[in-house]
């Protein structure tokens, strides 16, 4: 009868502290791994530099100038005079993207405006232009 009641008393306990620490640990590691999994595909530009520079957000649209002056929408090579046409196409799916313009820094001026322009005609209010962060 001894033997039954010492069972009984030395039960054993579920410690549920050093499982949360556990299971923060795995949590912490696991968003920190994917932190670094995720791969940008944009097509290599040489950029120019800037002091003031932003990330640009995740619904927006690259268009790519580049060093021999070819047009890059979303890394399909597109010419200028279809550009307007795409632009509009992307504004009726979703009139809140922002197209960013990003131009190697040996394209000549003169092309970067025109395809800003042609950006503007599309009906394309909400343009940003890629640089580098400037380094001081």
């Amino acid at each position: 009868m001894k033997l039954r009641s010492l069972r009984i008393e030395t039960q054993p306990q579920l410690m549920i502290i050093p499982m949360i620490d556990i299971i923060f640990f795995l949590l912490v590691f696991f968003m920190m791994s994917t932190l670094y999994m995720v791969e940008q595909h944009t097509i290599p530009v040489n950029l120019p530099q800037a002091a003031a520079t932003r990330q640009d957000k995740p619904n927006s649209i690259n268009i790519t100038v580049l060093e021999n002056s070819n047009i890059q929408f979303n890394q399909e090579e597109i010419p200028l005079t279809l550009l307007a046409k795409r632009v509009s196409l992307e504004l009726n799916k979703q009139p809140d993207n922002i197209f960013v313009l990003r131009a190697d820094k040996q394209v000549p001026y003169g092309q970067v405006i025109t395809v800003l322009d042609g950006l503007k005609q599309a009906g394309a209010h909400r343009v940003s232009v890629a640089v580098e962060k400037a380094r001081e």
